[in-house]
């Protein structure tokens, strides 16, 4: 169900059915995000339109995926290779303690986790370009021991 939040941006009410017995337990929730992710896919907002033009673009040098499932959470967008993750944010989620618990639990995974606000994305696209390009030519860091 879609609704519409603060500074009109669409925002997806998301109930998730209970676990169901047997196997590793993580199956049932990706059936249950995939819907949802493609629903995603199907309305991004305006940032994440922009940046999208940007980083499906060859000239990133890297494969990038958005409304992409990992885990039980679903991520703006993520490159597997370089294990990063770019979150477009309005300001819905400024100092949001489930984004730091779900940080903290893709980072365990190997990611790191850039946020972005919406209006720099929108503002400031040439910067947002040249921050990512800095941070795809550093190294891949090292998955947690």
């Amino acid at each position: 169900m879609k609704t519409v939040g603060k500074r009109g941006l669409a925002i997806l009410k998301i109930s998730l059915p209970a676990k169901r017995g047997g196997g590793r337990g993580g199956a049932m929730r990706r059936e249950a995000l995939t819907p949802i992710a493609q629903e995603l896919r199907n309305s991004p907002t305006e940032a994440e339109k922009h940046l999208w033009r940007i980083l499906r673009s060859k000239s990133m040098g890297v494969k990038f995926r958005r409304q992409a499932v990992i885990g039980r959470y679903i991520v703006d967008f993520v490159c597997f290779e370089k294990k990063l993750i770019i979150e477009v944010d309005g300001g819905q989620h400024n100092q949001n303690q489930q984004d730091v618990k779900r940080d903290d639990w893709l980072k365990r995974q190997g990611f790191e986790v850039i946020r972005l606000w919406n209006h720099d994305v929108l503002g400031n696209l040439d910067g947002v370009f040249k921050a990512i390009e800095e941070r795809l030519k550093s190294p891949t860091p090292a998955l947690p021991t």
